[in-house]
């Protein structure tokens, strides 16, 4: 739906603009090797996902956090928000945990 800008912007089915959350401001996000279209890989897929297939995906997302300039304050974000999901600076959801368990 066009914003008044001339600009299209997702519709909350309730109406309004879709917007995120979180917003942190930080310059680590456009740095980011996961900006683009591998960023699926960095998510669970919305249908079933077995274990050797969860694993490669994760794996295929880990290696572009390898080299990534913002691997730190990504970990350190998703640390901060206590982000549930996904691989965040090279770390899966039980990883981040084990982490946080590990600092108290």
């Amino acid at each position: 739906m066009p914003d008044g800008n001339g600009s299209y912007r997702p519709v909350s089915p309730k109406g309004g603009f879709l917007v995120s959350a979180q917003r942190s401001g930080e310059e680590w996000q456009l740095r980011a090797a996961c900006r683009g279209p591998q960023a699926s890989v960095f998510f669970p897929p919305g249908t079933f996902e077995r274990k050797d297939e969860k694993l490669a995906r994760e794996g295929r997302a880990k290696e572009i956090c390898r080299t990534c300039p913002s691997k730190r304050p990504c970990l350190d974000y998703a640390i901060s928000i206590r982000e549930p999901h996904g691989i965040w600076g090279g770390l899966n959801e039980a990883e981040r945990k084990g982490l946080m368990i590990q600092a108290v």
